[in-house]
């Protein structure tokens, strides 16, 4: 795995904080208040992307970090609109910098694959901003295994190489387990999964009434519609309160404790809301209540579809 560390050379932690919601459901003093929340659990490592909440996010996030920038692993992202090509990812990322008020980032992400940009186009772009120190480590987020291998081909043919993927995963999103995270572990890719909490499905809010994404947001609704799924998440919160925890910090560690040692990045709308993902980092998970969660929800195919050899 690669080795991710700050500038000063502290390794990355094993919780990732995102911020999706900075400057939208969670206005600057709220914002304010996760952030040091999430330093104050030992996360140094903190996600946004050029477009989260019109530039909000990046924005909040550089004032955040700007005294103690060293102490802070930055990692944002391009290209989810607008292609991969050298003039959409220069144009991105000069506003990253902008918004972030930081002249360079520890990793920077393609948000999503490209179908009509060439990789060496893209890549020999980001090698570039690498070679000049605008950016540490390369990663991607959103992109099939297939399409990472190709990518990783041409970035090693440009003496680099792909750092970090961020793909979807959660106990109702395990398709990643399939094909992304053996090739992860094959070429040393530290996986960076989002929606661990299933766009909040898994903290049984749902189960009790209570409205989020999956009410307010069509694509969320749609992700997340499968009856199985909800059944997960029901049994998931009746397993939670027989271990006295939230079924956020279940959902989290779970996820936390994949074999690939995934760095799951949490978020909120608020501090409250944030607590049950953070106490994940301290809720010791035995191999026994892994195996118990993981039997709660639907166990994707393997890759070759041969079901009989388990």
């Amino acid at each position: 795995m690669t080795d991710l560390t700050t500038r000063n050379g502290a390794p990355i932690s094993r919780l990732t904080f995102g911020t999706m919601q900075f400057g939208g459901t969670a206005d600057e003093a709220e914002s304010q208040a996760m952030y040091d929340a999430a330093r104050a659990a030992g996360i140094n490592h903190f996600d946004t992307a050029v477009g989260y909440t019109g530039g909000a996010a990046e924005t909040i996030l550089g004032k955040l970090i700007k005294d103690h920038r060293n102490d802070i692993y930055l990692a944002t992202k391009v290209g989810y609109v607008g292609g991969a090509s050298r003039e959409n990812i220069t144009k991105h990322f000069d506003t990253c910098r902008k918004q972030l008020d930081q002249d360079a980032v520890d990793l920077l992400y393609m948000h999503r694959f490209d179908d009509d940009t060439p990789l060496e186009e893209t890549f020999s772009t980001l090698a570039e901003l690498q070679s000049t120190g605008a950016i540490r480590h390369i990663g991607v987020s959103n992109y099939a295994a297939w399409q990472v291998m190709k990518a990783q081909a041409v970035a090693q043919s440009l003496g680099t190489q792909i750092d970090a993927i961020q793909p979807m995963y959660s106990l109702v999103k395990r398709q990643a387990e399939v094909e992304i995270f053996p090739m992860a572990q094959d070429q040393d890719i530290t996986i960076i999964p989002y929606s661990p909490l299933g766009g909040g499905l898994l903290t049984g809010k749902y189960g009790k009434g209570k409205t989020g994404r999956l009410n307010e947001d069509p694509r969320y609704k749609a992700r997340y519609a499968q009856d199985w799924m909800h059944e997960t998440a029901e049994a998931l919160a009746r397993l939670a309160a027989d271990h006295e925890t939230a079924p956020a910090t279940l959902a989290v560690k779970w996820v936390q404790s994949h074999p690939a040692k995934p760095l799951p990045i949490i978020s909120a709308r608020s501090v409250a809301q944030l607590q049950p993902s953070l106490a994940a980092q301290d809720f010791e998970m035995p191999a026994a209540l892994y195996s118990q969660i993981t039997d709660l929800s639907v166990a994707p195919a393997p890759a070759t579809d041969r079901l009989e050899e388990g």
